[in-house]
């Protein structure tokens, strides 16, 4: 069984989220109504930034707490590789 963890970060995630899908049903609405291009691009312009800084935050925050706690365990109990290949996923995000 997985254990759930939390940061400190990660309220501001699910508002930052939050906020980006009621932008995404907005664009939906948009196309819908037939507004124009350009006002839909720019929305989706600002859903895709919010979610993209939200990634960005997540990972950073994981390689901040998880993986530098995983190092630590490391250096007391010996290299792990775990922590290495953990790392690597999760750059791939990036």
């Amino acid at each position: 069984m997985k254990h759930t963890h939390t940061h400190e970060t990660h309220p501001a995630l699910v508002k930052r989220l939050r906020r980006a899908h009621g932008h995404l049903n907005s664009v939906i609405e948009m196309i819908e109504q037939g507004r124009e291009c350009l006002d839909i691009a720019q929305q989706l312009q600002a859903v895709e930034k919010a979610i993209t800084q939200a990634k960005k935050t997540l990972v950073q925050d994981h390689i901040d707490h998880c993986l530098t706690h995983a190092l630590d365990d490391a250096k007391r109990s010996g290299p792990s590789a775990q922590a290495l290949d953990e790392f690597r996923q999760i750059t791939r995000y990036l």
